[in-house]
């Protein structure tokens, strides 16, 4: 059961990272900091946050999300 609330978890995390990689809600925005403009910082925040996540995503659930077998390919977790 442990196992299917974990696979569900990840769903939803890249369900929202996927949602929310293009900040709608920027766009008309001329809004700037630090010389460049709002939604760029956005995405280059949402990028990082995106990169965490799918390093967490590798190093835990890529055996089940991929269809792997860890034994397989001499994966050690």
């Amino acid at each position: 059961m442990r196992r299917r609330k974990t696979d569900y978890l990840w769903i939803g995390v890249f369900v929202v990272l996927v949602a929310f990689a293009i900040p709608w809600f920027l766009w008309g925005n001329a809004a700037t900091w630090s010389g460049l403009p709002v939604w760029l910082w956005w995405h280059i925040g949402w990028m990082v946050l995106a990169s965490v996540a799918f390093a967490l995503f590798a190093r835990g659930a890529w055996d089940r999300g991929m269809n792997v077998d860890p034994e397989e390919v001499g994966f050690d977790g």
